[in-house]
Protein backbone atom coordinates (compact mmCIF):
# COMPACT_ATOMS: atom_id res chain seq x y z
CA UNK A 1 0.00 0.00 0.00
CA UNK A 2 1.26 2.91 -0.70
CA UNK A 3 1.05 6.91 0.18
CA UNK A 4 -2.26 7.33 -2.14
CA UNK A 5 -3.82 3.91 -0.60
CA UNK A 6 -3.17 5.24 2.70
CA UNK A 7 -4.94 8.34 1.68
CA UNK A 8 -7.63 6.64 0.22
CA UNK A 9 -8.55 4.03 3.00
CA UNK A 10 -8.57 7.04 5.63
CA UNK A 11 -10.83 8.92 3.35
CA UNK A 12 -13.42 6.19 3.62
CA UNK A 13 -12.79 6.10 7.49
CA UNK A 14 -13.67 9.72 7.45
CA UNK A 15 -16.33 9.35 5.03
CA UNK A 16 -18.00 6.69 7.60
CA UNK A 17 -17.52 8.76 10.83
CA UNK A 18 -18.76 11.74 9.35
CA UNK A 19 -22.32 9.74 8.85
CA UNK A 20 -21.72 8.49 12.11
CA UNK A 21 -21.78 11.71 13.71
CA UNK A 22 -24.95 13.22 11.51
CA UNK A 23 -26.63 10.47 13.03
CA UNK A 24 -25.78 11.08 16.33
CA UNK A 25 -26.24 14.29 16.46
CA UNK A 26 -29.91 13.84 14.68
CA UNK A 27 -30.41 11.61 17.67
CA UNK A 28 -29.36 14.36 20.61
CA UNK A 29 -31.48 16.49 18.48
CA UNK A 30 -34.86 15.05 18.24
CA UNK A 31 -34.38 12.63 21.82
CA UNK A 32 -37.04 15.48 23.38
CA UNK A 33 -39.73 15.34 20.35
CA UNK A 34 -42.95 14.54 21.49
CA UNK A 35 -45.79 12.21 19.66
CA UNK A 36 -49.11 11.61 20.43
CA UNK A 37 -49.61 8.00 21.81
CA UNK A 38 -50.84 6.91 18.16
CA UNK A 39 -47.83 8.16 16.10
CA UNK A 40 -44.65 6.53 16.19
CA UNK A 41 -42.05 7.94 18.11
CA UNK A 42 -38.90 9.55 16.86
CA UNK A 43 -36.81 6.49 15.63
CA UNK A 44 -33.01 6.44 16.67
CA UNK A 45 -30.50 6.31 13.78
CA UNK A 46 -27.25 3.91 13.85
CA UNK A 47 -24.91 3.61 11.42
CA UNK A 48 -24.39 0.22 9.78
CA UNK A 49 -20.42 0.10 8.53
CA UNK A 50 -18.93 -2.87 6.67
CA UNK A 51 -15.38 -3.27 4.94
CA UNK A 52 -15.34 -2.64 1.37
CA UNK A 53 -12.47 -4.24 -0.75
CA UNK A 54 -13.15 -2.28 -4.37
CA UNK A 55 -14.14 -5.82 -6.09
CA UNK A 56 -9.96 -6.74 -5.34
CA UNK A 57 -10.42 -10.13 -3.95
CA UNK A 58 -6.47 -9.81 -2.82
CA UNK A 59 -6.66 -6.31 -1.28
CA UNK A 60 -8.84 -7.01 1.97
CA UNK A 61 -7.82 -3.60 3.44
CA UNK A 62 -9.17 -0.87 0.83
CA UNK A 63 -10.75 0.81 3.57
CA UNK A 64 -14.95 1.08 4.98
CA UNK A 65 -18.15 2.24 3.66
CA UNK A 66 -21.76 2.59 4.88
CA UNK A 67 -23.89 0.11 4.33
CA UNK A 68 -27.14 1.32 6.00
CA UNK A 69 -28.45 3.14 8.45
CA UNK A 70 -30.95 1.13 11.14
CA UNK A 71 -33.68 2.69 12.79
CA UNK A 72 -34.25 2.01 16.67
CA UNK A 73 -37.65 1.58 17.96
CA UNK A 74 -40.84 3.75 16.97
CA UNK A 75 -42.67 2.20 20.18
CA UNK A 76 -40.82 4.98 21.89
CA UNK A 77 -41.29 5.42 25.68
CA UNK A 78 -45.02 6.65 26.77
CA UNK A 79 -44.36 9.70 29.71
CA UNK A 80 -47.82 11.09 31.65
CA UNK A 81 -48.63 14.44 30.80
CA UNK A 82 -51.55 15.33 31.16
CA UNK A 83 -51.09 19.16 30.44
CA UNK A 84 -49.54 18.10 27.37
CA UNK A 85 -51.65 19.08 24.01
CA UNK A 86 -50.72 16.07 22.32
CA UNK A 87 -51.95 13.87 25.43
CA UNK A 88 -54.44 11.32 24.74
CA UNK A 89 -57.09 10.74 26.63
CA UNK A 90 -55.52 9.35 29.80
CA UNK A 91 -52.69 12.19 29.59
CA UNK A 92 -49.77 10.01 27.83
CA UNK A 93 -47.52 11.39 25.28
CA UNK A 94 -44.76 9.25 23.24
CA UNK A 95 -41.10 10.39 23.41
CA UNK A 96 -38.30 8.57 21.52
CA UNK A 97 -36.08 5.59 23.43
CA UNK A 98 -33.02 7.63 23.10
CA UNK A 99 -30.26 7.41 26.11
CA UNK A 100 -28.48 10.28 26.44
CA UNK A 101 -25.74 8.82 28.36
CA UNK A 102 -25.23 6.30 25.07
CA UNK A 103 -25.09 8.93 22.71
CA UNK A 104 -22.52 10.95 24.10
CA UNK A 105 -20.55 8.10 24.25
CA UNK A 106 -20.91 6.72 20.53
CA UNK A 107 -20.13 11.08 19.78
CA UNK A 108 -16.78 10.72 21.57
CA UNK A 109 -16.02 7.33 19.64
CA UNK A 110 -17.16 8.77 16.54
CA UNK A 111 -15.07 12.08 16.98
CA UNK A 112 -12.03 10.22 18.30
CA UNK A 113 -12.57 8.26 15.06
CA UNK A 114 -12.95 10.78 12.70
CA UNK A 115 -9.63 12.41 14.20
CA UNK A 116 -7.54 9.49 13.84
CA UNK A 117 -8.14 9.44 10.63
CA UNK A 118 -7.78 12.84 9.80
CA UNK A 119 -4.41 12.90 11.35
CA UNK A 120 -3.56 10.04 9.25
CA UNK A 121 -4.34 11.57 5.83
CA UNK A 122 -2.44 14.87 7.17
CA UNK A 123 0.65 12.18 8.00
CA UNK A 124 0.18 10.56 4.23
CA UNK A 125 0.38 14.00 2.67
CA UNK A 126 3.79 15.28 4.58
CA UNK A 127 4.76 11.84 3.95
CA UNK A 128 4.11 12.73 0.00
CA UNK A 129 5.62 16.51 -0.03
CA UNK A 130 8.68 14.83 1.32
CA UNK A 131 9.17 12.47 -1.00
CA UNK A 132 8.58 15.33 -3.78
CA UNK A 133 11.54 17.33 -1.96
CA UNK A 134 13.52 14.30 -2.06
CA UNK A 135 12.94 14.60 -5.87
CA UNK A 136 13.73 17.84 -6.44
CA UNK A 137 17.22 17.78 -4.53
Amino acid sequence: MGTFGAIGIAGTGLTVYRKWLDAVSDNLANMNTVSSTDEAAFQAKYVVAQASNDGNDTDDGAGVQVRGIALGSAEGRLTYEPDHPLADADGYVRYPDIDMASQMTQLIMAQRGYQANAAIVDRARETYQAALQIGRS
